[in-house]
């Protein structure tokens, strides 16, 4: 549709960083090509993580039961006053279609990735070089760990932000029940004072807290004492 540019007003944007569940969700997009279409919902949950086949996850997605479908990506996610509160992004569905799981970027997000996208065409994202194994009790009492929450580092990338900071990965196999195990690898507790559960957690936290080239301090485990370790924050790679 052709409009004069004098009557185009850009949309404001809003902030996701004070969301809550239970508010109110508008999503606006093209699903299946019917264009100029609404939707209402609500916010379900904040803070997911949105795997990808054969890609690096996304964090910090903001979930919503507004129907999403194909299409929809890349449309706002407004609040109750017109404003943007996330990107459109994705659906989870046994049947490709809206059951009521659509995630959106939060729009905190695009402020931070899009000048930089329009700078370099594309955004660098933070990275710490490790893959690891999140610590439960039972893995904890499998591999008698000082800790019953954390990181388990298995492997160090060559080269990568660990292993310029000198963290240890595993050194040996180890069964537990049917599984084998990477163990003696350090065990990563917290980033700058923020306990690490997960590596759900690492991936929320290194993305909306950090920038390629931050200094973070890690509390980590070796040998059965805590210590602080300073690492410097690299570029995810692309693959």
């Amino acid at each position: 549709m052709d409009a004069p540019r004098a009557q185009l007003t850009p949309v404001e944007l809003g902030s996701s960083g004070n969301l809550r569940v239970g508010q109110r969700a508008i999503a606006i997009g093209n699903p299946f090509g019917l264009d100029r279409t609404l939707t209402v919902g609500v916010i379900s949950s904040l803070g997911r993580i949105i795997e990808r086949e054969g890609e690096l996850p996304l964090g910090e997605a903001i979930q919503t039961d507004a129907a999403i479908n194909p299409g929809n990506s890349g449309g706002p996610l407004l609040n109750s006053q017109g404003q943007v509160i996330g990107v459109n992004t994705a659906l989870q569905s046994p049947t490709g279609a809206s059951v009521g799981i659509g995630f959106a970027v939060p729009v905190d997000a695009v402020k931070r990735v899009v000048p930089e996208l329009i700078e370099r065409g594309y955004y660098a994202h933070p990275w710490l070089g490790f893959k690891a194994y999140s610590i439960v009790p039972a893995l904890a009492r499998g591999l008698d760990l000082p800790v019953e929450k954390g990181l388990l580092i298995a492997r160090i990338y060559r080269d990568g932000p660990a292993h310029e900071a000198g963290l240890r990965g595993a050194d040996r196999e180890v069964q537990v029940g049917n599984y084998t195990l990477l163990a003696g690898g350090d065990i990563v507790t917290e980033v700058n004072g923020t306990a690490i559960a997960s590596m759900e957690d690492l991936t929320i936290y290194l993305e909306t807290k950090t920038h390629v080239g931050d200094e973070l301090t890690l509390t980590i485990w070796r040998d059965g004492e805590e210590q602080q370790m300073e690492i410097t924050v690299g570029e995810r790679p692309m693959r």
